[in-house]
């Protein structure tokens, strides 16, 4: 007997390719295993300081992660952070405030266009408060433009050139192993020639 459509929404889903990949929304519409790719770049050199994967397909609550991930490997923290729409939850801008973390993300339009969306809300505290304010001001979005040319080229470099774009390889390490190599390849390609041979 056919299952009916409730019934098959019920039953769980795992890849027979990659059971450690997450069935994630695309950038063309689509639904298809796959992993999350997480990328910090210098803004000055476009060097990337921070790489990581992860099988959650929500950016919400990895701001923390990125951090943590850049202070691993440089030993300090940047004093402002440009992230995308998705990474810019209330959390996490609290949590990157108490690092003395400037965060420049987005802030999402109310459904209410009566409301605006830079003033204050309930829910905010001090260090979202201040954020929200912080986006309302021309200076502010001008910074966070920045992010087209350092974060994103990067990500575009990586998912041309250097393979980050649909893996042969099967495996949370495995496609850690294989950005983390993409991302050496695009540090060596940014450090100048006679740096390299001091």
């Amino acid at each position: 007997r056919q299952k009916s459509a409730k019934d098959r929404a019920k039953a769980p889903r795992v890849s027979t390719t990659d059971p450690e990949a997450r069935v994630m929304k695309m950038g063309d519409g689509g639904f298809r295993p796959a992993y999350n790719v997480q990328l910090s770049t210098d803004g000055d050199s476009r060097v990337i300081v921070g790489a990581s994967v992860s099988p959650v397909g929500s950016d919400a609550r990895l701001m923390k992660p990125a951090l943590d991930e850049i202070a691993r490997r440089t030993g300090t923290l940047p004093d402002e952070f440009l992230v995308d729409g998705g990474f810019g939850s209330l959390a996490a801008i609290d949590q990157a405030a108490a690092r003395d973390v400037t965060v420049y993300a987005p802030v999402p339009r109310p459904r209410n266009g009566k409301i605006d969306p830079f003033d204050r809300k309930r829910s905010d505290t001090d260090a979202t408060a201040e954020w929200r304010e912080r986006m309302r001001y021309e200076e502010s979005k001008e910074i966070y433009k920045e992010r087209a040319a350092t974060a994103e080229t990067t990500n575009a470099d990586l998912r041309c050139r250097r393979g980050v774009n649909g893996f042969v390889v099967r495996g949370l390490s495995k496609v850690t192993s294989v950005v983390l190599w993409a991302a050496l390849a695009h540090n060596l390609l940014r450090v100048p020639l006679d740096a390299l041979m001091s």
